[in-house]
């Protein structure tokens, strides 16, 4: 069976590598060999063995019957757009890594792919190598999804491991990140949190059936975590973690990418490094967690290459769930009610009745080596009240929320 790959980055090449590695033990799954036909980049590789199969033009695999299967690693949302349409209008597989893409293009496409009897696959947009889009469309259909909360973002959940671990500043932890390969030399969107608002979007559109717009989402990233607020943490029993969450509520859904402080008892609380994890809870089934490598070359073309496998069996029959290019109305976060932890100037014995007379009781969280200002975690309240508590109270420092074992 013939395949080609477009792009021949990180991903691709990756693709490529994992093809050949388990060659054998694919053919046996799909029944025959696998083969990369041709390589659509826009440079040339020489004394790469690819350099046979690059390509420049995407047209030369649109025209081409032998290929079947599309696997799109390009990233952004054009010319990958324009390209993984012009496959599926010819009748081919695509299966893609692409966040951008499938947040923005995905209901579209699975429409098209449906349309031409055909998969448009995206296994590997949210996780990485972490199983998740495959669960949602078939182990778990019985159940009604209540809930999607997960790390999802590498770099980030490395920044705050290392900020916890040795104490360093979030400038110092970005500099090594990025000289680890972990983070992009322009790591905006991980660090304001938008990759992982992409990735909380599409899950939120197949657990729901709907799109939803990864620009209606609240999302805010960890520009602002200090090494001020992992003390303060330490001091509480609790890390910081970068969570993208989705709930059901009475009124809809729910969702936000935002720093919360987790507590031992949680099972996102070791999640460390750059290993993601997604914490799912389900009305039949309970709580499931999906644990691994939530990015890197291989582990990544792992997951892109089991969407091969699974369109290379199913050639003539679409198996992809059911997503509607209707449009979700999110429920606004604003009466969404949880604890938060707050940071203001003065010491407990200067500024806590003032505290207490805007917030109400609260506990006081005092670090030995903090001068000048001190903590305190609310009672429960919704987002719209803490806004308008911190508005009368005036400075406050920083906030982050506080979510609890069972939420």
């Amino acid at each position: 069976m013939k395949a080609a790959v477009m792009g021949y980055g990180t991903i691709g090449s990756g693709v490529v590598e994992v093809l050949d590695i388990n060659g054998s033990s694919i053919a046996k799954r799909v029944g025959e060999p696998v083969e990369i036909k041709y390589v659509l980049d826009l440079r040339d590789f020489p004394g790469d063995p690819i350099q046979d199969k690059i390509v420049h033009n995407y047209k030369t695999i649109v025209e081409d019957p032998e290929v079947k299967i599309v696997v799109e690693t390009m990233g952004g949302v054009e010319p990958a757009y324009t390209f993984v349409k012009a496959m599926l209008e010819a009748g081919k597989h695509v299966t893609t890594s692409n966040k951008a893409l499938v947040a923005a293009k995905g209901a579209e496409l699975i429409a098209l792919a449906k349309e031409k009897n055909v998969n448009f696959m995206f296994e590997a947009s949210v996780g990485g190598g972490i199983p998740i889009i495959r669960p949602l469309n078939s182990c778990l259909t019985a159940d009604e999804i209540e809930e999607i909360t997960g790390i999802v973002n590498g770099t980030t959940n490395y920044m705050m491991t290392e900020m916890s671990e040795k104490g360093a500043d979030f400038d110092e932890v970005l500099k090594d990140a990025q000289a680890k390969g972990y983070a992009e030399k322009d790591p905006t969107a991980d660090i304001e949190g938008y990759d992982a608002c992409r990735k909380i979007a599409i899950l939120t559109s197949l657990v729901c059936g709907q799109q939803v717009d990864f620009e209606d989402i609240h999302t805010e990233g960890i520009t602002h975590i200090s090494a001020t607020d992992i003390k303060y943490a330490k001091a509480m029993g609790r890390a910081i973690k970068l969570l993208a969450t989705s709930k059901k509520t009475d009124g809809g859904y729910v969702a936000m990418v935002a720093p919360f402080l987790l507590p031992k008892e949680h099972p996102l609380y070791n999640v460390n490094g750059v290993f993601n994890a997604i914490f799912v809870r389900g009305n039949v089934l309970g709580d499931a967690m999906f644990y691994g490598s939530g990015a890197g070359k291989l582990p990544t073309a792992s997951a892109v290459v089991a969407d091969v496998v699974d369109e290379a069996r199913h050639l003539n029959r679409s198996i992809m769930a059911f997503w509607s290019s209707k449009k979700l109305e999110l429920t606004d976060i604003s009466n969404s009610s949880r604890k938060f932890f707050v940071r203001v100037k003065g010491t407990p014995e200067t500024e806590l009745a003032k505290v207490q007379a805007v917030f109400g009781n609260v506990q006081p969280v005092v670090v030995a080596d903090v001068d000048g200002e001190f903590g305190f975690v609310t009672e429960e309240m919704t987002e719209a009240e803490y806004k308008a508590k911190a508005e009368n109270f005036g400075e406050v420092l920083g906030m982050i929320r506080v979510r609890r074992v069972e939420d």
